[in-house]
């Protein structure tokens, strides 16, 4: 095999895989165009999932006419002029390689004007050459549209997500630009739909009730702290969630360095490090920190995207990150308040878990039911007693069962929850008042694009405003629980999965905040129910999240412990 230099089609093209993943990839490298620019007002158009068109129009200083196409030349940029530079990166960007790189796996135009400049200009692309320019009337600014992204390059086509999961990323995008920059006005525009506008005020914690919500907002911890750091001074503000406000995942942490976003496990370990104790495994902060350091102190040019970085401090940020958030914690949080939800209704035959009059079930699902599951059989177990308000205490043919209720309780749900999805039979519970519930932007593409499948699962909601819905009706298991959160943390948890498999997800959220809680007292009627429910599931050994709902101490091991053998 002979060795050949590529084409310089080829190797735009390679070039261009780097830096564009994905459409949300160009958004963020236009967008950091416009920052940099000094942009004010930035409004981005998507279409398609970002396939069909991306556009993003700003009011920034513009690019002078006679530079415009060297704009797209390969590793032409104003940003930085030699190697010095590189050690102390004030912009977002600096390669000189988006434009290019965007041009090469796309079709694009630009409309610009200088602030000097009386008219603006005008030029297209199409597979990286230029087939028009001239003169064109506009405001002072940038437009840049994108079409027909990936069209020329279907292997990198044919690897991107659904049109609402690739709206998805651009949301979570632009949102994320919004908290690093307040003071910047951002207006999201989604297939011909106001997804997400920013008050570009200034605060931060007004964007907050934009992202997250006025309630959440409300209750972030402020941060403030400077700290020394080999002679520089490194500041760290921004806002921490208290600790009885966490999430599911991690996809709350937004950490921005110079207002850069990136992505760093020594920030992520610095947070959880000062929630420890605070948080229980499985829950996850709301965080929005800004770290402020002088640009010598970081290297940017470690990856192409530019989301990652390195410090050459690292362990002095670690520890400052750690104590902010710690003393905001400890100093600012209110004292969490203790709740113990009330026993989920229509769980079992029992009084204390009798169905209300009311309740009804509805055909929702279309999921086509699969053949029966294998079933683990348990022996026939005798209910001895409660231990700490956690266990029941039974006796078996072979020894003792130690059966933790919530656990098994999560069994009894899931299966039931999975059994009326797939029978299409829905307990539902409709709500005497309507509740208002506000998303984020992405939530809201999430809810659109599985609206079908919550609606199957028990959760009937109706568009009341911009990002308001109302909630209507909602699984019979979850009348009496923190239903707004219960219902954020599912669609937070749907992002990531195929289509397939967001039934089976619901239903152990459901399962997970409907069971019987830890500490929770029970009469010998109730556990003798619950243990009698679980034996008749598929898989009563283990909880939805493969945790065991039991533990046995056979006769003989009993026998040994007491010396009888």
């Amino acid at each position: 095999m002979s060795i050949k230099v590529l084409c310089p089609d080829v190797i735009s093209k390679i070039a261009a895989g780097e830096i564009v993943e994905r459409p949300a990839s160009v958004v963020k490298e236009l967008v950091e165009n416009s920052l940099d620019a000094g942009a004010t007002q930035i409004t981005v158009e998507a279409s398609g999932g970002g396939i069909d068109i991306i556009r993003v129009t700003d009011n920034g200083v513009g690019i002078p006419a006679d530079e415009v196409e060297l704009a797209f030349e390969r590793h032409a940029t104003g940003k930085i002029t030699s190697e010095i530079d590189l050690e102390a990166v004030s912009t977002l960007g600096f390669r000189g390689e988006a434009l290019p790189s965007i041009a090469a796996v796309a079709e694009v135009s630009m409309v610009t004007r200088y602030r000097d400049d009386v008219v603006g200009t005008a030029i297209k692309l199409k597979n990286g050459a230029i087939t028009s320019k001239g003169k064109q009337g506009c405001p002072r600014g940038t437009t840049v549209t994108i079409r027909d992204l990936f069209r020329n390059v279907p292997a990198r086509l044919k690897f991107l997500k659904s049109p609402s999961t690739e709206n998805g990323h651009i949301s979570h995008l632009v949102t994320q630009f919004s908290l690093a920059f307040p003071e910047v006005k951002f207006n999201l525009i989604i297939n011909g739909r106001t997804s997400f506008r920013s008050p570009g005020n200034g605060s931060l914690r007004d964007v907050l009730v934009e992202v997250y919500g006025l309630e959440t907002a409300q209750a972030m911890l402020e941060l403030g702290a400077n700290e020394g750091v080999e002679g520089a001074v490194l500041c760290i503000h921004g806002f921490v969630s208290p600790s009885s406000l966490f999430r599911s995942n991690r996809n709350y942490l937004s950490f921005f360095v110079n207002r850069r976003c990136v992505q760093s496990r020594m920030l992520t370990y610095a947070v959880q490090e000062a929630y420890q104790g605070m948080l229980m495994t499985g829950r996850h902060p709301i965080v929005v920190i800004n770290i402020s350091l002088p640009p010598q102190e970081i290297d940017v040019n470690v990856h192409p995207t530019k989301n990652e970085i390195k410090f050459l401090h690292e362990r002095h940020v670690f520890v400052a990150v750690q104590k902010a958030v710690r003393n905001a914690l400890v100093g600012s949080a209110p004292l969490p308040s203790m709740r113990i939800s009330p026993l989920p209704p229509s769980a079992f035959t029992s009084p204390l878990f009798a169905t209300p009059p009311g309740d009804k079930s509805t055909s929702l699902v279309t999921e086509e039911r699969e053949g029966p599951e294998p079933r683990s059989q348990l022996p026939i177990l005798r209910v001895v007693g409660q231990l700490q308000n956690a266990y029941i205490v039974a006796e078996g043919p072979d020894g003792m069962y130690l059966i933790e209720q919530h656990a098994a309780h999560e069994r009894v749900i899931f299966e039931r929850a999975r059994e009326q999805q797939l029978s299409r039979a829905i307990e539902v519970q409709g709500l005497l008042e309507p509740m208002a519930i506000d998303l984020t932007a992405q939530q809201q593409e999430l809810l659109e694009s599985q609206q079908e499948v919550l609606y199957g699962s028990g959760f009937y909601l109706e568009q009341f405003g911009e990002r308001t819905y109302l909630l209507r009706s909602v699984p019979a298991v979850l009348r009496k629980q923190d239903i707004t959160r219960v219902l954020a943390e599912i669609l937070d948890s749907l992002g990531g999965l195929q289509k397939g498999e967001w039934q089976e997800s619901i239903a152990v959220s459901l399962a997970c905040h409907g069971a019987i809680p830890t500490g929770q007292s029970l009469s010998l009627q109730e556990m003798e129910e619950l243990v009698h429910q679980l034996e008749q599931t598929q898989s009563p050994r283990t909880c939805p999240h493969g945790r065991p709902t039991m533990i046995h101490l056979s006769a003989s091991q009993l026998d040994r412990e007491f010396g009888r053998r």
